[in-house]
């Protein structure tokens, strides 16, 4: 976070703010695969919208065109970048899994977006994400 001094002629001083690139992330739950899916509609450094084939550029190279496809949102109708929820819930339930051989019982109800964002952080690495619960 830069300092708001006054520049020459009274300007602010934006030379020390790095500017990057940011998304909306919104979650509906997808009917056919009974399971969440992550959308991302993104803006460049200049908060001007980004094309959604630009926006795979902010994702793992393991994903990109493969697991998150670029299709209308369903509640706004504008192309953003989805993680295809296909392989959510085998991808959950190994993750399930692990976190019950590793406790003796299994996550709660109200962990298991916790654990869902964990997965997408995997997807997409440069997005910050903050765990406090």
């Amino acid at each position: 976070i830069a300092k708001e001094a006054g520049g020459a002629n009274g300007e602010r001083d934006d030379e020390n703010i790095v500017k990057t690139r940011t998304y909306d992330v919104s979650i509906t739950y997808d009917k056919y695969y009974q399971t969440p899916r992550v959308w991302l509609n993104g803006y460049d450094e200049n908060r001007l919208v980004l094309k959604p084939s630009k926006t795979l550029e902010d994702i793992s190279a393991d994903h990109a065109q493969k697991t998150v496809t670029i299709d209308p949102h369903p509640h706004t109708g504008v192309p953003s970048a989805s993680i295809h929820p296909c392989k959510h819930a085998s991808v959950m339930k190994k993750l399930v899994n692990s976190a019950r051989a590793q406790s003796g019982e299994a996550p709660s109800v109200d962990s298991y977006m916790f654990v869902f964002l964990k997965f997408i952080a995997s997807v997409v690495p440069t997005i910050e994400y903050d765990y406090t619960l």
